[in-house]
């Protein structure tokens, strides 16, 4: 029970990598509140034992995100916070209009943004805290068709990186974990888009999506809660601005 005593906010925090690590911080003795849009699955994670309690809200929404975290908060202020919230959307850089790079910038970056803000005075406050951001390795390299998504999560990085320096005497520190593709939701949808472009089968599309990864397999949601616990323990205080690799060593 690592983590006995200490309040984690979540976001995106009721399917895929939110929810393993939601729970695994539970595990870990953590107090776990999640946030996201879809109330009902926020619920289920509370019913099934993987967080404590949730409120629905709009990441991208400056006002809606400070008011759930500030709820939440009540109880006992945060020391943790995972900033997992984060969409994808596929297509050529010729058909993603500004509309498209915006809206990935939403969710992905000012998503982010928007859940460091609402907690981080109180961290400075008390002079203890963990901001990590769940980027992807598309913030660290491009890849096709995903132009805009990737942009979103250079820019991610970019964030943490600046954060760190900021608060690095603070007692607060700012880092990203950047896997590659992972076994979720956003992942199951990417093949499912590729299926109905291609007419190639979901094995065939999992084997795209995976044939740079030496590996040659999805990323597990457990493995990157893993990552989060250890940059939530006391051993991993000297380490902030950083960005943690899990992709099976394709670069």
């Amino acid at each position: 029970m690592g983590l006995a005593g200490q309040h984690a906010l979540v976001t995106g925090g009721g399917r895929g990598i939110g929810r393993a690590v939601a729970a695994a911080l539970k595990r870990e003795g953590a107090r776990v509140s999640i946030i996201g849009r879809d109330a009902k699955v926020l619920q289920e994670a509370v019913e099934a034992g993987d967080a404590d309690a949730f409120m629905s809200c709009d990441i991208r929404d400056e006002a809606a995100t400070a008011a759930a975290a500030a709820a939440l908060a009540q109880i006992q202020p945060f020391d943790i916070v995972i900033a997992n919230a984060g969409a994808v959307e596929t297509g050529p850089f010729t058909r993603s209009d500004a509309e498209r790079f915006r809206r990935m910038n939403e969710i992905n970056l000012i998503g982010t943004v928007n859940a460091f803000h609402a907690v981080l005075p109180g961290m400075l406050e008390r002079r203890n805290g963990r901001l990590i951001a769940i980027a992807s390795t598309a913030g660290h390299r491009g890849y096709a068709y995903v132009s805009a998504y990737a942009a979103a999560k250079h820019a991610v990085i970019g964030l943490v990186r600046s954060l760190a320096l900021e608060t690095a005497r603070a007692g607060v520190t700012v880092n990203a974990i950047c896997p590659g593709y992972t076994d979720t939701d956003m992942v199951a949808g990417s093949i499912n888009a590729i299926t109905t472009k291609t007419g190639l089968t979901d094995e065939q599309a999992l084997a795209q999506l995976v044939k740079d990864n030496p590996q040659g397999r999805l990323i597990a949601p457990q493995e990157v809660a893993a990552a989060v616990l250890y940059l939530c323990g006391p051993a991993s205080q000297s380490i902030t601005g950083q960005s943690i690799l899990i992709n099976g060593g394709e670069f």
